[in-house]
């Protein structure tokens, strides 16, 4: 019996023995296996980094009676991301999961996703593998697969585009009057009883005001004299003459004739006068309810001939009668128009009198002094003036809220564009200003569809739009709403779509004052291969702006140049 338990506890050891050994085994040949990255460099998208991995195993590595859990992780300075696990098993076990056999080895494969925190650039995709016989367990592998992410689409520069609406401001405003006087039949002069009446009345005041105005002056001076249809052609030329001479002399003390010289004169003046007033008798014969109005009509567009014309609407007796009373008295007149420019203030005037005088100034003369005004601070000033003086103006509201914008005021800003909003719900200027303020405080999605909801305020929402595409990682489409913009983001959203020509290109017709103009130049050239073009870019950039020189120092862009000695000078 004491034989039988002796030989019992040996080979319950060997069982042991040999499990461990066989873990032991794996974890000896566990850099046998074989792993790839895709990307090769993990890359951050629209706040997500992707990866795909892909494993082969080899043959007598793994274990029949093993089972082992691969798990991905990424490492990063402060915390690690533990990604999806797979379980596999060897050939003796009864479970579930994927089988590996011995003889023939085999592969995983893992794809998935993670969000990108900023901390997240410099760190390690790594493997891990734990494997386990029964109730052992050991730890198998934990090998690098993948240096850091590549961040490139946070250069975005959030900087969308608010817009202002325009002025209707005009400097020279042309203002037209016009009168008629009317003649007694045969006759010329112009009779006391028509210079009382109220067209007339008030060409004398329009007048009176452009002679005492300092800024109006006579544009356009007309009289157009005519005779009815009646009678003998050769006496109906001649009252049309006569009356156009009687108009003029009227017309001559009105305005003080002489004080305009005769080159003026034959500038400003145009007189004529019409024997037969024939257009006029149609116009008015088609306005009447005269009971042979049509047959009228009828006789006036089948003969040319005046004479002919006038006799056969003299035969019909009757009707010829309602003409002579109605229609015809109508045509015997002179008419007058003059035409007057109003001249504004100077340019200097408005932009004094907007600070120091405003009340001078009316609404759009405040809001074209609001976008003449160079520095923001005085922009503000008069659009505040505005929305004051013209509380129920929702341009001079938006206008302020634009000011402010610019300014970094973003809650005063908002404050006014709701003012606005509420005077004119729906505007496409207002909404993508809304928007604006939205992706400024960070939040994308409302931002995104005040801008859609806004296509019609022009240029400014498609830029707008391309920063929205590019944080969604849709490139082809930023680059698209940017076609009309050389700007940081467009050469950005060119490089991210794979144009990096294209990019290059663009990035050089940018301003370059600002550092991360030149900053992106270097890694459009990084990845062109340009080396020279890259270290000069980038010691320009540093040289503007040192906070540079850590981001540079880690980013995966430039991951062939970190071992370089000039890369090292310039960003250490």
């Amino acid at each position: 019996m004491k034989r039988i338990n002796y030989l019992a506890s040996f080979l319950f050891a060997a069982v042991i023995l040999s499990s461990c050994g066989g873990l032991d085994k794996m974890k000896e040949e566990a850099s046998n296996l074989q792993y790839s990255v895709t990307p090769k460099v993990l890359e951050m998208h629209a706040g997500t980094v992707k990866y795909e991995i892909k494993g082969d195993i080899p043959a007598e590595w793994f274990n029949k009676k093993a089972i082992v859990e691969f798990t991905p992780v990424y490492k990063y300075e402060g915390g690690e991301e533990v990604l999806e696990s797979k379980t596999y098993q060897g050939e003796s076990v009864e479970a579930n999961n994927k089988v590996i056999g011995f003889e023939t080895g085999g592969s995983m494969e893992f794809a998935g996703e993670f969000q990108y925190q900023e901390a997240m650039r410099d760190g390690d995709l790594e493997m891990r593998a734990v494997a386990s016989i029964k109730d052992d367990q050991l730890p198998l592998l934990a090998v690098k697969l993948a240096d850091g992410v590549i961040s490139t689409p946070l250069l975005v520069m959030v900087d969308p585009m608010p817009v202002t609406h325009k002025d209707n401001f005009q400097r020279v405003i042309s203002q037209e009057k016009e009168a008629d006087i009317h003649y007694i039949i045969q006759r010329s002069e112009v009779r006391r009883s028509e210079l009382k009446a109220e067209d007339i009345k008030e060409l004398e005041e329009f007048v009176k005001m452009a002679n005492e105005a300092a800024n109006e002056e006579f544009k356009g001076i007309e009289i157009s004299a005519y005779a009815s249809p009646d009678g003998p052609e050769k006496l109906n030329e001649r009252l049309s003459e006569q009356r156009k001479k009687s108009a003029d002399k009227y017309l001559a003390k009105v305005i003080g004739k002489a004080k305009i010289n005769k080159e003026d004169a034959e500038t400003l003046y145009n007189l004529k006068s019409t024997a037969e007033d024939w257009d006029g008798f149609k116009t008015l014969v088609e306005g009447s309810s005269i009971e042979d109005r049509d047959l009228i009509l009828r006789v006036l567009s089948m003969y040319s001939d005046p004479v002919v014309r006038e006799k056969e609407i003299k035969n019909m007796a009757a009707t010829y009668e309602v003409l002579a009373d109605d229609i015809l008295p109508e045509l015997r007149r002179s008419e007058i128009k003059i035409k007057v420019d109003k001249i504004g203030f100077s340019d200097e005037e408005i932009a004094d009198f907007a600070i120091n005088k405003p009340d001078t100034l009316n609404l759009e003369e405040l809001l074209y002094a609001g976008k003449m005004a160079e520095d923001l601070a005085t922009k503000a000033t008069i659009y505040k003036t505005a929305t004051e003086k013209h509380e129920g103006c929702f341009r001079a509201h938006n206008n302020l809220a634009y000011t402010l914008i610019l300014q970094g005021n973003l809650t005063d800003a908002k404050a006014s564009l709701e003012k606005a909003n509420e005077i004119k719900d729906g505007d496409a200027i207002i909404t993508n200003n809304l928007g604006v303020i939205a992706l400024m405080e960070g939040d994308k999605e409302t931002a995104k569809t005040h801008f859609l909801n806004s296509t019609d305020a022009g240029n400014a929402v498609d830029y707008n739009l391309g920063i929205i595409n590019i944080m969604d990682g849709e490139y082809e489409a930023a680059v698209n709403y940017f076609q009309n913009h050389k700007s940081f983001n467009t050469a950005l959203a060119m490089l991210l779509a794979g144009k990096n020509d294209s990019a290059n290109k663009t990035i050089d017709v940018v301003e370059k004052e600002h550092p991360m103009n030149y900053y992106l130049k270097a890694v459009i050239n990084a990845r062109i291969g340009d080396e020279a073009a890259v270290m000069n870019n980038l010691r320009t950039a540093v040289e503007k702006d040192a906070d540079l020189k850590a981001m540079a120092k880690t980013d995966l862009e430039f991951r062939n140049y970190f071992e370089n000695e000039t890369f090292k000078t310039i960003v250490e």
